[in-house]
């Protein structure tokens, strides 16, 4: 592998000789790509283990230059003739790893075993078994698949904000509830608006029902008012009723993919843009979805229809290729559902120019 001499500035902007980055980026894997893997495990037999890296953040920042290194490529002990690193002529082993936590599955028991002892030599790592809990999601078994909760972050929450004993409501927005820009008085804390929508927001990894009511309740971040304080309590008031909710995902064979799209039509009194939403399905198991307000004004409700599914095909552009990745190659076309024929037309004549 070819060495070269790079310039790190832990504080600030990250500089490399030649390059120029506008900003610090920190590389941990997709919360996407970590429900992809779980269900694709699942599916595949794979048992799910869980690693923790001790001492992550021992050292403080360095104010000085520090020069460095690419490291060698990972090399991993193996019972077989190969050192490939993580791949073998008769067995694959994934890791997926946000910071300092880590998912390792695979199809080889002795080599996740020989993987497990190089991590722990070179980083002092602490095996927690079977995963069972990953950056405040829950992970239960079940005899026919994997539930993904966050209910403890759920009760936190509650308590939190003090809403432990409210009455429940059986819908995540109050449509009786319109919000608008500077329409009332400011509240008087609006970091504690923005703490809980941001907080809401982290929900949406396993709660899909969530996503449009926390994408409306972010456009008022900048300047919240007290309806807009109200509108998330609702939230949490569906949240006492639906502690249990999450994905469940199944261990089924099958490994088709679906995807569905739609979108409403310059529904912003403000903006006067659209909202896309999505959702994709791996052999019945929900693995990706969004609710994202359009970037420009779409004109008809066509056009704010094919919007989304541009959408909705980038997302499975990608998914395709993870899926590779992961030893489960598409080949064959995958369905996408859309309720506008206007949007189903321009799509089919786009692809046929």
């Amino acid at each position: 592998m070819k060495r070269f001499k790079a310039r790190l500035v832990v504080r600030g902007n990250t500089q490399v000789e030649g390059i120029d980055f506008n900003e610090t980026f920190s590389p941990v894997v997709k919360l996407g790509t970590v429900r992809c893997l779980i269900a694709v495990a699942l599916k595949k037999n794979w048992p799910l283990f869980q690693l923790d890296v001790n001492n992550s953040f021992l050292h403080g920042d360095l104010n000085e230059e520090v020069y460095m290194k690419i490291p060698p490529g990972l090399s991993v002990p193996s019972t077989s003739s190969s050192s490939a690193p993580l791949r073998f002529p008769s067995s694959t082993v994934f890791l997926v790893v946000y910071m300092d936590d880590i998912i390792l599955t695979g199809d080889d028991l002795s080599e996740i075993s020989a993987l497990k002892s190089f991590l722990d030599a070179q980083f002092r790592i602490k095996d927690l078994g079977l995963l069972h809990y990953f950056l405040g999601i829950e992970v239960l078994h079940h005899s026919s698949g994997i539930s993904l909760q966050q209910k403890m972050f759920i009760h936190d929450l509650l308590t939190e904000y003090h809403c432990s004993d409210v009455s429940e409501v059986v819908a995540p927005l109050d449509i009786s509830l319109k919000l608008h820009v500077n329409v009332g008085d400011l509240l008087p804390e609006l970091d504690k608006y923005r703490s809980l929508v941001g907080k809401l927001n982290y929900l949406t990894h396993t709660r899909p029902d969530l996503c449009f009511t926390v994408q409306h309740l972010s456009q008022f971040l900048q300047a919240p008012i007290i309806p807009h304080m109200f509108g998330a309590l609702h939230v949490l008031r569906y949240l006492k009723g639906t502690l249990d909710h999450g994905v469940f995902l199944n261990n089924s064979s099958d490994f088709s993919l679906l995807a569905s799209c739609d979108s409403d039509w310059v529904a912003c009194p403000t903006s006067r843009r659209s909202v896309s939403g999505f959702c994709i399905y791996l052999g019945g198991n929900l693995i990706s979805w969004k609710s994202k307000k359009q970037l420009i004004v779409s004109l008809s409700s066509a056009e704010a229809e094919y919007r989304a599914m541009s959408k909705v095909v980038a997302e499975l552009a990608w998914l395709v290729c993870l899926l590779t990745d992961l030893g489960v190659p598409i080949t064959t076309h995958v369905p996408l559902l859309c309720d506008s024929q206007d949007a189903i037309h321009i799509a089919r004549k786009s692809c046929l120019s």
